[in-house]
C-alpha cells in the first residue's frame, strides 16, 4: 500500500543519507532510518484514519433518525452507500481499509434486501467484522446454501465470540434447518465463551427443553438480519419507517 511504500522510501533515504553524507556507515543509518520509517507511516496512517472518521461520521448522520416512509429509508441507505464507496479510494493507501468499507457496504445492501449486491461486497469484506460475516451467513441461509452458511457463521463466532447475538442467529438458522443438535452445540459454545450472559443461557435452556428459540431478547439488532418481521411500528405502521442501523466495526 502507498503509505507503507512512502514510509519505506523515507526510511531508506535517511539510512543512505547518513552513509552518503559521511556521518557514518549504512549500519549507523539503520536506527535513524527505522525511526523515520515508523514516524512517517504513523503520520500517514493517522491522516487516512482521520479522513475515514469524517466519512463514517457523515454516513452515521445520513442514517440517523426515524425515516417517515420506506421510500425515504431506502433513499438514505443508497446515499450512505454512495458515500462509503468514495472511501474505497483509500484502500490503496492503507491496509484493511478496503475490506472494512466493503463490510459496511455489504451490511447496508443486505439490510436493504439487495442480496446479490451484499454477497459481492461480503466476498471482499474483512473477516474480522463479525456482524458482516453473520449477515453473510444469514444470506446463505436464505439461499439454502447451508455449507457456506456454516462457514460464514463460524468465521463470525471466531472473531465475535463475545457477541451473544452472533451465536443466537447462528443457532436460530440451524434450528430452522432442523439441525437442533448442531444448534445446541453452537449455543453451548456461546455460553462457554460468555458465561455471564443470561440471554444465551436462557436460549440454550429453551432449546434443551424442546422450546422454540425466541429472538426477542436480541432485539432490535436481530431485526437487521431480516429473518423475522419486526413489529409494525418499526416497519412503518402508523407513518413510521423502518429504522436502519449502522454499526462501524474495526
Amino acid at each position: 500500500m502507498y503509505n507503507l511504500l512512502i514510509a519505506l522510501g523515507v526510511g531508506v533515504a535517511i539510512t543512505l543519507g547518513v552513509k552518503l553524507s559521511g556521518l557514518g556507515s549504512v549500519w549507523a543509518g539503520i536506527i535513524p532510518g527505522t525511526i523515520a520509517f515508523a514516524v512517517t507511516y504513523f503520520l500517514l496512517a493517522r491522516r487516512i484514519g482521520n479522513q475515514l472518521q469524517v466519512l463514517m461520521t457523515s454516513v452515521q448522520k445520513e442514517l440517523q433518525g426515524q425515516p417517515t416512509s420506506q421510500k425515504e429509508a431506502q433513499a438514505r441507505v443508497e446515499r450512505a452507500i454512495k458515500m462509503l464507496e468514495t472511501g474505497l479510494a483509500y484502500e490503496k493507501w492503507q491496509f484493511l481499509v478496503g475490506p472494512e468499507i466493503h463490510s459496511q457496504i455489504g451490511m447496508l445492501k443486505y439490510m436493504s434486501k439487495d442480496l446479490d449486491g451484499a454477497k459481492a461486497h461480503f466476498a471482499r469484506a474483512s473477516p474480522r467484522n463479525y456482524m458482516a460475516k453473520a449477515m453473510e451467513g444469514a444470506l446463505y441461509f436464505q439461499r439454502k446454501d447451508f455449507g457456506a452458511m456454516k462457514k460464514s457463521f463460524e468465521a463470525a463466532v471466531t472473531s465475535g465470540k463475545k457477541e451473544p447475538l452472533v451465536w443466537a442467529v447462528y443457532a436460530w438458522c440451524l434450528t430452522q434447518n432442523k439441525e437442533k443438535d448442531e444448534a445446541l452445540k453452537v449455543l453451548g459454545r456461546g455460553v462457554e465463551a460468555n458465561p455471564s450472559d443470561e440471554k444465551l443461557k436462557n436460549s440454550l435452556s429453551a432449546l434443551q427443553n424442546d422450546k422454540r428459540l425466541k429472538m426477542k431478547p436480541y432485539e432490535p439488532m436481530w431485526w437487521q438480519f431480516g429473518l423475522e418481521a419486526p413489529p409494525p411500528q418499526v416497519l412503518g405502521g402508523g407513518g413510521g419507517g423502518r429504522r436502519v442501523q449502522f454499526n462501524p466495526r474495526r
